[in-house]
């Protein structure tokens, strides 16, 4: 299991990185920026469009639809994606560096990223790994 949320973590790492690379601090600005990125992962039809239009964004969507297996379940990794993306952005404060340093640790620790998570985040992480490790290969 330690090695799925690894790999979970790891996916949505690369998934931040693309989706956030435009981001400032939490100004109004950057706060609208951050309410269309939730809104780009959560709703299929927006998130589409912008794959669509990113060489990047569709490598690291195929990998998820890989991982996950089914549409259901990509769809509550990008929920999941969401709510992840929240909580960083609460606990920096919106802090773009501070983010970025996040991740990048995530990278080599994401124990230690996972430990940054809302318990509901977190019980919502360990769910969704268990479904993907579940499921057959």
């Amino acid at each position: 299991m330690r090695g799925m949320w690894a790999r979970a973590i790891a996916t949505l790492v690369v998934l931040f990185v693309a989706v956030s690379a435009g981001a400032q601090t939490l100004d109004a600005a950057s706060q609208q920026a951050l309410t269309e990125t939730l809104k780009l992962l959560r709703d299929p039809a927006l998130r589409d469009a912008a794959i669509a239009g990113s060489p990047q964004a569709g490598g690291i969507d195929r990998q998820i639809q890989s991982m996950a297996g089914s549409p259901e379940l990509t769809q509550e990794i990008y929920e999941l994606a969401a709510q992840i993306f929240s909580d960083l952005t609460r606990g920096t404060g919106g802090d773009v560096g501070r983010m970025s340093e996040a991740l990048e640790r995530a990278r080599t620790d994401p124990a230690a990223f996972a430990a940054m998570l809302s318990p509901s985040t977190l019980a919502r992480l360990q769910a969704v790994a268990g479904r993907i490790s579940d499921r057959p290969r």
